[in-house]
């Protein structure tokens, strides 16, 4: 199935108020892909090259790195959480630039003091509000998303059937209490019959109750990562 990515990285500020790698072997790669909309393939690709970056990781530096977490969905790995350097920031990336199946990786780590037990259970909680507006949404496929929280920036991968799905699940992401951010490396699924290029989008800003804004999905973008 042809896919294309989404460009806005979806910055939605909102004046309010971190993250374990959820590591699932074969056998829960076999029952995600049952509900996804990727194939066993992928999704056991995806669990390999997460689980083989964490490792290298650890060995190279356990305590320097153990605090970054890694996300992989259709190849692109997500870093994120904190280190101490920069040094072990851009290390952390070429580490995860070695394994020869990942396409694509997005460095958001911050180079910051440890940021203790507490900080990453608020994350956690975060993640857990987001996915649960998420389920209760009948125009998201939940089980599509993957969604990691840092310092109260919400990260949300994986793949949505339309950008109208996309959008529909970065407002909700929005109003979760505690979110400060909501960036998007989400992948579009593109129709089969429809034509490479699609219309321009509008790029009317939208805007969540609590007064925060973003743009409009660009169909068309072909980067990650952007901000706005």
């Amino acid at each position: 199935m042809p896919m294309r990515f989404v460009l806005p990285a979806l910055i939605l500020m909102i004046p309010l108020s971190g993250c374990a790698v959820a590591a699932v072997g074969a056998v829960g790669a076999v029952g995600l892909a049952a509900a996804q909309e990727k194939t066993l393939g992928e999704a056991v690709d995806d669990t390999t090259i997460g689980t083989e970056i964490k490792a290298k990781l650890m060995r190279e530096n356990t305590r320097g790195f153990s605090e970054v977490d890694v996300e992989v969905v259709n190849r692109l790995v997500l870093l994120t959480g904190r280190v101490n350097t920069p040094e072990e920031r851009v290390r952390a990336e070429g580490i995860a630039w070695s394994s020869a199946r990942a396409e694509d990786v997005a460095n958001e780590i911050r180079i910051e003091p440890t940021g203790g037990f507490l900080a990453n259970v608020v994350d956690e909680v975060i993640s857990a509000r987001v996915r649960s507006r998420l389920i209760g949404s009948s125009k998201i496929k939940s089980v599509n998303f993957n969604i990691e929280t840092y310092n109260g920036v919400v990260y949300l991968m994986g793949l949505a059937r339309t950008p109208e799905e996309l959008q529909r699940a970065a407002e909700e992401a929005s109003i979760v209490r505690g979110v400060k951010q909501v960036v998007s490396y989400v992948r579009v699924i593109e129709p089969r019959r429809q034509p490479s290029t699609a219309p321009n989008s509008t790029g009317a800003p939208y805007q969540n109750d609590q007064g925060a804004t973003y743009p409009e999905p660009d169909a068309n973008a072909e980067l990650l990562g952007v901000s706005y």
